[in-house]
């Protein structure tokens, strides 16, 4: 340790959601921190700040005013079902699964509400699977939108971690890169890297790597929340999974360029175990932005279950690749196509009801927590940000007529792959699958399903009808890209989040949470993810690690 290096009881990297919730526990269990973060201050909370603040419960008081009924053993079910979990280093990530979903169906509700969240009333029903009972999928709504969305989750974090710097007991080191971990006898003892200069840029955009000078800082636990690197493009083809074929040339990113895997490559280089690089959790319903914050900013569409997916010669996607139904297998399908965009195929009936967009600032209403915004979206029309993307989003094509429809395809595309008559084909047999209430279809019967759902009866999902019919109109397009957003390999971790080196023993002194522990144990969801996991993958790994960290120091 260098002389007047200064010293805390532990030092968390990172402080998104996950760092948040760490540093919280430490602090509240009476120790000292340093929150040491690359970014300026007006970007803490990290990615979860941008989200949508989608969150995995089971069993909450939600649910079952819908009508929903759910269970621990059907959430595990559908978790192990989703997760696939098939190697031998998944050990721990099971066990971090099944402690996340007794979490989710057990004291999360309580411990949030606690904090003050509150959550939008109609739960929402992601990832759908299309499979069987024991395959991939959610069997029941269990999405619950905080309200306040994104910043709606970070805020009970942020308090506690600010109340605790009031105190004495949180020092923030924000524009502090980590470049290397100290390791002094085998332990981690602190951190060293580089002070960057000031930044006055608004949350999201890249912020300058000017230097500014050098520090190290000194502590018995290390805490590693730097998330993963859904912002480093060529990361992410360099890890992209052999089974899906050659990695995309075009993806738009749906995370800030600072998440950049940075801190992963530095742990590893210390001896922590990275296991699961080829589980990533990429978006096949990704638009580009067309107001964007940072570099190639992409939006994802949340879409119901009525729009007609055709991939870009016009083709249909085949079973079970519906809208929002199955990510990967879509992601994989794409993948074997021969073309990296799909289409959506819709009318303006559908458009009003059943597109969302994911992302805190989408959804303004919710964000904001304006309730009579909110009781807008009932009105006649799209909801404002995505009647913006449909003006003014380079994706969209709007036509009264679908040979006109097509031929604007055509255009946006611009590559000769689309045949106009197969789209024809493919949208008049849809079209002809809706004149009874039974059907072939299993996509239509999958519209029939929702519906029995109050939630999606009421406000997600469109009354059956046929896409050419006049009065449904006008027609839209979208086109689809793919969408980086997840790590779900990570560090490998025990369920006290203690950082493994590749032998299986603990790296003293190391613990990792959030995204860059694959949300806990290295890949808590295996090759796929349930949704609404995610935010609550970093508050529960986040604790957990907090909490061990406290006990571990002396």
């Amino acid at each position: 340790m260098r002389e007047g290096t200064e010293r805390a009881d532990a030092i968390v990297v990172g402080a998104g959601l996950a760092g948040l919730a760490a540093t919280a526990e430490l602090a509240e269990a009476g120790k000292r921190v340093l929150l040491v973060d690359q970014e300026p201050e007006q970007s803490l909370g990290g990615q979860a700040h941008w989200s949508l603040g989608g969150l995995f419960l089971v069993d909450s008081p939600e649910q079952r005013r819908m009508g929903v009924r759910d269970s621990a053993e059907l959430a595990l079910q559908d978790w192990m079902g989703t997760a696939g979990f098939d190697r031998p280093e998944d050990a721990w990530p099971r066990k971090w699964a099944e402690a996340y979903v007794d979490f989710a169906s057990g004291e999360k509700y309580a411990w949030l509400k606690k904090m003050g969240m509150s959550f939008f009333p109609v739960v929402g029903w992601a990832e759908r699977g299309g499979h069987l009972a024991g395959g991939h999928g959610n069997s029941v709504p269990r999405f619950h939108i905080t309200w306040g969305t994104g910043p709606g989750v970070v805020a009970p974090f942020e308090r506690r971690v600010r109340a605790a710097a009031d105190r004495g007991l949180v020092d923030f080191r924000f524009r502090h890169r980590v470049d290397e971990m100290v390791i002094e006898d085998g332990t981690a003892t602190g951190v060293r890297g580089t002070v960057l200069a000031p930044s006055d840029i608004e949350r999201g955009q890249a912020s300058n790597r000017d230097t500014a000078g050098e520090f190290e800082l000194s502590a018995q636990a290390v805490v590693v929340t730097s998330g993963g690197i859904g912002g480093n493009i060529d990361l992410v083809r360099s890890n992209w999974p052999e089974r899906l074929g050659e990695p995309p040339e075009h993806m738009l990113s749906g995370v800030p360029e600072h998440v950049d895997g940075r801190m992963l490559g530095i742990a590893e280089k210390n001896g922590a175990q990275i296991i699961n690089r080829d589980r990533m959790w990429h978006y096949t319903e990704g638009i580009t932005n067309w107001d964007p914050i940072w570099k190639r900013h992409g939006i994802r569409i949340l879409p119901g279950p009525s729009s007609l997916w055709l991939d870009a010669t016009g083709r249909r996607l085949p079973a079970p690749n519906f809208p929002g139904f199955d990510t990967l297998s879509t992601l994989e399908h794409i993948m074997g196509s021969g073309h990296e965009y799909t289409w959506f195929v819709l009318s303006q009936k559908i458009i009003e009801k059943e597109f969302g967009l994911s992302g805190s600032e989408q959804n303004p209403d919710i964000t904001g927590k304006d309730l009579k915004l909110v009781l807008q979206r009932v009105l006649p029309g799209a909801p404002g940000p995505v009647e913006a993307f449909k003006q003014h989003g380079v994706d969209f094509a709007v036509a009264d007529r679908l040979p006109a429809l097509i031929r604007k395809m055509q255009e946006i595309a611009g590559d000769g792959a689309l045949d106009a008559d197969t789209v024809t084909r493919e949208v008049v047999a849809r079209d002809r699958e809706m004149a009874n209430d039974f059907t072939k279809d299993l996509q239509v019967m999958s519209i029939h399903n929702a519906r029995s759902y109050r939630g999606d009866r009421l406000g997600r999902v469109a009354a059956p009808h046929q896409i050419l019919d006049p009065k449904a109109g006008p027609l839209i397009a979208v086109r689809l890209h793919l969408l980086t957003r997840k790590t779900l390999g990570g560090l490998h971790t025990d369920l006290d989040a203690r950082v493994l080196r590749s032998d299986g023993s603990p790296l003293p002194g190391v613990y990792a949470a959030g995204e860059a522990a694959g949300f806990g144990g290295g890949g808590v969801h295996g090759y796929r993810a349930l949704e609404g996991t995610f935010l609550g993958g970093c508050m529960f790994s986040g604790r957990t690690a907090g909490r061990a960290a406290a006990a571990a120091i002396g």
